[in-house]
């Protein structure tokens, strides 16, 4: 099988997506939904590296096909004893070449409708880097902007389930993009985040306009593609905006998961020693003793977020933006916002247009 487009992974005729590689190659990227059954483990690939290279090809490739045999059998013993006859992997490694071959080759006699992707992995990161870094983006994007603490990306959320449409970087980095904004799990590698962010963007309709987080050229560590930052920062926006009360009683439910490791909060705290002094990063780690994280949302709102933000904005030339004043950010108030949110998105969308 070959691919022609990123859209065509979200219709392929097959059951399982196994990608044959090395656990160390699949953690770095892998086709969306791909399962991880290697037909050599990261030592072992190595190790027949080294023997092709140094030593002899056809004892590596003889070292190899043992090791590959034994592998699959334990996939075979494993993870694959339930399959029934009607099952249709697709199987791929690197690039479409041996190990790939030999793992279908197996499955093939075993009966199982086997498929192999032409070109392997490289055919599908090809396509990923002409989408993001080649070609122009068919994107209409609208930024929702609006200062840390003001629920865009729950709000994001909610407009999906409206049927707007909407790319999560937040949520496709696994980062909250802020100086405290690490997420459990840690964030996946530049590849997979590029290839996610690829599947994202093949799924909309480009006739529409897609709401995009207002982010800066990077979330996290891992960077936006020069194409999509490029499009962000000529797009219209829509900026909400909520009392700082409200806001840092939101950030301290939202960031749960931090308050609740308070020793990594206060690690955390210390990165911003250089930029707001020991004296006040102090204050701050008292307060996560106390657990007193709702005081402490409101002051890194009013002394370390807001300014970044208005430091931000003061650098860019930004068009004005359609603005959204919510007055809580509990669910019910987010929900009632929603018609004029989608109403200012509208705007900004007809303002671009003209």
């Amino acid at each position: 099988m070959s691919l022609a487009s990123i859209a065509q992974l979200a219709d392929l005729p097959v059951d399982t997506l196994i990608d044959a590689r090395s656990p160390a190659e699949y953690a770095e990227d892998h086709l969306p939904g791909a399962i991880n059954l290697p037909s050599l483990s990261d030592a072992e690939r190595a190790e027949v590296g080294t023997i092709y290279v140094q030593q002899d090809r056809f004892k590596a490739r003889r070292i190899g096909a043992a090791l590959v045999a034994r592998n699959v059998a334990a996939h075979l013993e494993g993870p694959l004893s339930g399959k029934d006859g009607s099952w249709r992997p697709l199987v791929y490694c690197w690039r479409g070449g041996q190990r790939s071959g030999s793992f279908a080759s197996i499955l093939e006699q075993i009966g199982w409708r086997t498929t192999l992707l032409d070109g392997g992995y490289r055919a599908y990161r090809r396509l990923v880097v002409n989408m993001l870094y080649d070609a122009e983006l068919a994107l209409t994007p609208i930024l929702l902007d609006g200062n840390t603490g003001t629920a865009k990306t729950r709000l994001l959320e909610l407009l999906e389930a409206q049927g707007v449409q909407v790319i999560d970087l937040e949520g496709l980095a696994n980062h909250r993009g802020s100086a405290l904004g690490a997420r459990p799990g840690g964030q996946p590698t530049q590849k997979l985040f590029e290839g996610r962010l690829a599947q994202r963007i093949a799924a909309l309709d480009p006739a529409r306009p897609v709401v995009i987080e207002a982010e800066s050229h990077k979330v996290g560590t891992r960077i936006l593609p020069p194409s999509l930052w490029g499009a962000m920062k000529s797009a219209p926006s829509v900026r909400v905006t909520a009392p700082v009360a409200a806001r840092a009683a939101y950030l301290a439910r939202a960031y749960g998961d931090m308050t609740g490791q308070p020793d990594l909060l206060k690690e955390n705290l210390d990165l911003l020693r250089h930029l707001r002094g020991h004296e006040t990063v102090d204050r701050w780690q008292q307060m996560v003793d106390d657990r007193d994280f709702t005081a402490l949302a409101g002051e890194l709102i009013v002394q370390h977020y807001d300014p970044g933000y208005e430091s931000a904005r003061a650098r860019h030339d930004l068009t004005a933006p359609q603005a959204v004043e919510l007055t809580a950010l509990d669910d019910a108030a987010l929900e009632a916002a929603l018609p004029r949110l989608i109403d200012a998105i509208g705007r900004a969308a007809g303002s671009n247009a003209g």
